[in-house]
């Protein structure tokens, strides 16, 4: 860990948690936290708002002033907005000034943040390869669903589990499938499967394992 500085990284597919788990972390040890998958969602509305075109140069404008809040509009969470952004996620030259602009905000975090995590699909071994500590979360399709489900309910969507169940299985295909950075669990990655786990429980186990990281540095 260079400079006292930590650096978390989180892959998982939709549903499992990570995202919950890693504003956890990032408050426990004061972490800049970035929802990397929220950035592909932010694109794939305004691709869809756009009739479903590509406009390369309006995306990179979208990005560059995108901010934290921008991350956390509700209607972000809907199932065709997911599928979009799973999609354009495989373009190549999309992905490429996305990942830039993540690698740019986890090697320089803002001094007043001891480090930063980030949760996506190719975190451990594309924008963050030497993070300190590497998860995999996982949880089974089912119950991955029945937590979305909820989730858009709570926030006022009105949608059929099957919906939110068969949105998530494309999306797992979508993800892992693609050519480029394809969703996968690294050798170094640890394992996390939240599917029996509380949200408490599943942060204790995770923060003692970085606890001995940060022991052993």
């Amino acid at each position: 860990m260079k400079k006292n500085k930590i650096k978390i990284a989180i892959d998982s597919p939709a549903g499992s948690g990570a995202g919950t788990q890693a504003k956890l972390i990032s408050k426990e040890y004061n972490l800049l936290y970035l929802d990397t998958g929220k950035l592909y969602r932010i694109l794939g509305y305004h691709y869809l708002k756009n009739n479903k075109k590509i406009n390369i140069s309006q995306f990179k404008k979208i990005i560059l002033k995108t901010k934290y809040k921008d991350l956390q509009k509700k209607i972000l969470l809907k199932n065709e907005i997911g599928l979009a952004a799973s999609f354009l996620a495989q373009k190549k030259i999309i992905r490429s000034f996305v990942t830039k602009y993540q690698k740019k905000i986890a090697i320089s975090p803002p001094k007043n943040f001891h480090g930063v995590c980030l949760d996506g699909r190719d975190i451990t071994y594309n924008i963050l390869p030497d993070a300190d500590v590497k998860f995999f979360m996982t949880a089974k399709t089912a119950i991955r669903a029945k937590r979305r489900h909820e989730e858009l309910l709570s926030k006022g969507h009105e949608i059929s589990y099957e919906e939110v169940y068969k949105s998530i299985k494309k999306r797992d295909s979508l993800d892992m499938k693609r050519k480029i950075s394809p969703l996968k669990k690294t050798i170094d990655a640890v394992k996390i499967d939240s599917s029996n786990l509380t949200i408490n429980q599943c942060f204790k186990k995770i923060k003692i394992i970085i606890d001995e990281k940060i022991k052993k540095n």
